[in-house]
């Protein structure tokens, strides 16, 4: 993915299109959709999008098309766990292991 990616610091949003393969109002409709998509704008209110923002963007296409996610499935996938949650799962994977050493003393 990050090979398709010229090295620059910013897109504007025609290059941005053609780097993802979708069209302009598209990507302005993911900009809605998805919060972790969140370009800059310039003095005269330019779309400016970082590379970290094109691999976000190239990956919203993959779920989208490639693995025919819905939008609201798409958005569930890229949130990113809360902090209790992660732990919760941390800790239940912690008691799993536990259990099996234990199993296995006894």
């Amino acid at each position: 993915m990050a090979e398709i990616i010229p090295n620059k610091r910013f897109f504007r949003i025609g290059e941005v299109s053609r780097i993802v393969g979708v069209p302009a109002h598209v990507l302005r409709y993911w900009e809605r959709e998805f919060s972790l998509v969140r370009p800059r704008r310039n003095r005269s209110k330019q779309r400016l999008y970082r590379r970290s923002d094109l691999e976000i963007l190239l990956h919203i296409k993959n779920l989208l098309h490639h693995q025919k996610y819905t939008i609201a499935g798409a958005r569930k996938k890229l949130k990113p766990e809360t902090t209790s949650e992660s732990l919760e799962k941390t800790l239940e994977e912690i008691k799993g292991e536990l259990v099996i050493l234990r199993r296995l003393l006894d």
